[in-house]
């Protein structure tokens, strides 16, 4: 298989959110067939869904890769069980959540995967780090990143670091 780019998302906010992040990245960085490209900075946001939790760290990191899609995704799923996650509320706490965002240009639409990710245009979180990484990247639809953040409200984030 030729190599793709794919963009993941994560997000944190049980634990030691950071700390979640960085062994994340690091543990992306080792998947097999796949190399890291690069890791936005970190941003702190409000949490989506039950509000009764802490804020969120979240970021956007680029993997080349010949992994499919669906081998990814187990892989990114995995990764977030042995960070301890566990599914009890939907949009709940989680120590550590990893979305698959992007897999190179395909469109993917199955029961358990969905490529480009589904609310990938209009979580500020995701579209803000992912513009810090990919801004002249162009979605399946032709929309490129810069333009989905000059229409991206900046209120509810902050801007953490530099990356890692």
């Amino acid at each position: 298989m030729t190599p793709v780019t794919a963009y993941i998302a994560l997000g944190s906010n049980l634990g030691d959110p950071q700390q979640q992040l960085r062994r994340a990245v690091a543990e992306l960085a080792e998947l097999p067939d796949s190399r890291l490209l690069a890791v936005s900075p970190w941003y702190r946001s409000a949490a989506v869904g039950p509000g009764d939790q802490p804020d969120y760290l979240n970021g956007v990191a680029a993997l080349e890769t010949t992994l499919p899609p669906k081998a990814l995704l187990d892989a990114l799923h995995r990764l977030e069980d042995a960070h301890g996650r566990v599914r009890t509320r939907h949009w709940g706490p989680r120590t550590l959540d990893l979305d698959l965002l992007l897999h190179g240009n395909q469109r993917i639409d199955e029961p358990d995967l969905h490529v480009p990710h589904p609310r990938l245009k209009t979580r500020n979180f995701v579209v803000f780090p992912l513009a810090d990484i990919a801004a002249d990247l162009s979605l399946p639809d032709g929309t490129t990143v810069r333009e989905l953040l000059a229409n991206t409200p900046a209120e509810g984030i902050v801007r953490l670091s530099a990356g890692d």
